[in-house]
């Protein structure tokens, strides 16, 4: 369980790194590809920051991780210019891509088909009777 002093400094990190990381977007002139910060969980002591990214479109989610990792000390930088007033140290920062809207999708897909528990009965596992 998350204590407040980590949900603050999860969201003052959530909110700077979605700044830098569209400003870079913005920067190079890529166009076509919106990243953003879903969650950052940060460790009960304060020492490693997990950030999950939305990127889209979906094809160009995997190179993008990898060009954001690669540029991890960078970023790290950045944010520390950032938050030097609000923050002693700034955690290492760990990337990670979120695939909870592609998990959602998938199941509102399921329920369109035919394939949908709901509507076909006999989808449903029969070994589990009670």
């Amino acid at each position: 369980m998350e204590t407040n002093r980590q949900k603050k400094i999860g969201g003052v990190i959530q909110k700077d790194l979605v700044d830098i990381l569209q400003g870079e977007v913005r920067k190079n002139g890529v166009s076509n590809l919106v990243i953003s910060v879903s969650k950052v969980s940060v460790t009960s002591d304060l020492s490693v920051a997990t950030v999950y990214l939305s990127i889209f479109p979906q094809e160009k989610a995997q190179e993008t991780l990898e060009g954001i990792k690669s540029n991890t000390p960078l970023i790290k930088h950045d944010l520390a210019q950032r938050v030097r007033k609000q923050l002693r140290r700034v955690p290492n920062l760990v990337f990670f891509i979120d695939d909870s809207l592609d998990y959602i999708e998938k199941i509102d897909n399921a329920l369109k088909n035919q394939e949908n528990p709901i509507e076909n009965r006999d989808l449903l596992d029969k070994r589990r009777q009670f």
